[in-house]
Formats: C-alpha cells, sequence, structure tokens
C-alpha cells in the first residue's frame, strides 16, 4: 500500500503528525518477510523407527513434531509468497502459511529447490493430479535437478501433465521475483542425484543467506565468514551438534558442518556478525530441539540462535 508524502489537514499539528505514523506503520506491514515453516532434517522429528528416550517425546505429544527445514518468502505489496524447498511435511507446512498468507489474498508463485534428497523435494507429489492438481507452478531448478524431475518418474508426471512448469537457475545468477531478488550458490553436497544450492535472498531492505545442506563449510569456494557478513540473516546447516551424536554410525559418510566446528569458525564474527547466524536443519538426535539442553545454551551464550517453527525475518 503506497502512502501520500503530502497531507494538508487545517487542524492541530499533532494531528497530522498521528496521520503520518499511521500511514509509516501501514507501510512496514507491505513489506516482504520470510517465514519459517521447518527446522529439521530431511525425515523431521521424531523421525520414522526412532523408539530412543529423544524421540518418544513427540511421538507421545503431537504438539513436539517438527517437519522437514522449509522457508516461505511472503510478499504483501505484491500478493505473492514463495516456497523454498517442498518437504514432506508440505501439506502441514502449507496450512501454516495459510494462517499468516492466506490463498484467497496471496498466491504461490513459485517453489525454490536447494538439491534432490528426500526431505528437499519430494512434497512436490502434493501439487499432483491426486492432490492438489496445480496448474504450471513455476519450481525453481539448477540443470541436474531440472532434469532429474524431468526423467524420473513420478516427478517426470508433474512436468508432462503441467502440474508444474520448470524454471532454469544458474550458478550465481539472480532471478526476481515479485520485490524479492533470489541467487543460486553452489555448495558440495552429496550430488548423487542433483547438485546443491544454497540461497541468498534479497528484499528491499535486508538480505538473508539460506544454506540447509553443505558438507563442510572449508571444502566451499568461497568464505561463509564474509558471507555472513554481507547478509542480515545467515541461516546456515545445522544438522548434527557433534560427532558423537550417532554412536555406531561412520560420521564422514554423511558429512556436515558440525555446530561445534561452525561456532569455532565463527567465533572471529563480530558480536552484531554473529547475532546473524541461525542455524537449521537440526537432525533428530540434535541437542538443540531441547531448548532446555546445555547445547542450547551454549548456542545462546555465544551469539547465535536457533531457528524456530513461526519465526517471522524482515526482507
Amino acid at each position: 500500500m503506497n502512502c501520500q508524502k503530502t497531507i494538508v489537514v487545517k487542524s492541530h499539528p499533532l494531528f497530522i503528525l498521528v496521520i503520518a505514523l499511521m500511514c509509516n506503520a501501514v507501510t512496514a506491514q507491505d513489506e516482504p518477510f520470510i517465514y519459517v515453516l521447518g527446522i529439521t532434517q530431511d525425515a523431521g522429528y521424531p523421525q520414522a523407527g526412532c523408539y530412543q528416550q529423544h524421540c518418544l517425546a513427540g511421538w507421545e505429544n503431537p504438539e513436539l513434531r517438527l517437519g522437514a527445514t522449509s522457508i516461505a518468502v511472503v510478499d504483501p505489496a505484491a500478493n505473492n509468497k514463495y516456497l523454498f524447498e517442498a518437504t514432506p511435511h508440505l501439506p502441514e507446512q502449507l496450512y501454516n502459511l495459510e494462517k499468516v498468507a492466506p490463498d484467497k489474498r496471496y498466491t504461490l508463485d513459485g517453489v525454490f529447490l536447494t538439491h534432490a534428497h528426500m526431505g528437499h523435494y519430494t512434497g512436490l507429489m502434493y501439487f499432483g493430479l491426486e492432490s492438489m492438481n496445480v496448474n504450471n507452478l513455476p519450481v525453481y531448478t539448477m540443470p541436474r535437478m531440472a532434469e532429474f524431475l524431468r526423467t524420473n518418474g513420478p516427478w517426470s508426471q508433474l512436468v508432462t501433465m503441467n502440474n508444474i512448469k520448470l524454471q532454469s537457475l544458474e550458478n550465481r545468477h539472480s532471478v526476481k521475483v515479485s520485490n524479492i531478488t533470489v541467487t543460486p550458490m553452489l555448495v558440495p553436497h552429496r550430488d548423487e542425484f542433483s547438485e546443491t544450492v544454497g540461497y541468498q535472498i534479497d528484499g528491499p531492505n535486508k538480505t538473508a543467506l539460506f544454506i540447509p545442506d553443505i558438507d563442510k563449510w572449508e571444502i566451499w569456494e568461497r568464505d561463509i565468514l564474509e558471507e555472513i557478513r554481507q547478509v542480515d540473516y545467515a541461516m546456515v546447516d545445522a544438522t548434527f551438534f557433534d560427532e558423537n551424536e550417532l554412536p555406531g554410525r561412520n560420521m564422514s559418510d554423511i558429512p556436515h558442518p558440525f555446530v561445534v566446528e561452525s561456532m569455532e569458525l565463527f567465533e572471529d564474527l563480530s558480536e552484531t556478525d554473529k547475532n546473524k547466524v541461525i542455524f537449521i536443519h537440526l537432525n533428530h538426535s540434535n541437542p538443540l530441539l531441547d531448548r532446555e539442553s546445555a547445547a542450547y545454551q551454549q548456542i545462546v551464550a555465544r551469539g547465535f540462535k536457533v531457528a524456530k517453527e513461526g519465526d517471522h525475518l524482515p526482507l
């Protein structure tokens, strides 16, 4: 909503001030924002087949269950909304998005995918004939990801039946959607079926980094510290807290930056820049899911944050 810059009112000066303040408030409401829909690793919390103590609370209390990592960008000025990731928990996540950006006003104008691991794209199935049966929903992907969807069923049916319309992305080439600019950036990860990207999301006023999956920061061609310094929010991979989290598993088979490693690396950041860091994509075993845990308190004490469903980040 636009506000007139000049208001002519023949009345008390305080009345004019009130009108101006109201106008500014409406303008702020029209600014785009990120809305966090999910914060966990691909399989959610609790994870299928996990009946250990840390999972039982989630099975016994549905209110504690959490969906796979996904964020939405909502643009009130353009009446549009966009998903980043299509997770297995898409139905619940779309409902939660509906509560802040209802379909009667906001059009779902696109989905941005990072890669072809189960928690990041399999929710596309809900856009198909057996469920929502949408028409030509833009799905933004890198080339290998597009080829994977185009040539493998059941995803290929979404393309041939025009449920989704694949939109090509290129590394470090920005695309403009509504009042948002989105830039994909290749990151090293287990790329069995597709390449993997993170995204920089630029709004009119603020910028966010979204990298839910990466193998290790030190093998990325870019300096994560500089990337954090250049944005207002940095939502980064926190799959595992440390190397002892999965007894009996070879952690080198599922490489991610341990949160303890990231904290040491990020220690060189200023307090202001540390406060930009928002850890996301937590495995069901990650103690950061428990906000009463010593691990969570350590994060807070060192100046970092952990994402939570429902977080609202102005852009």
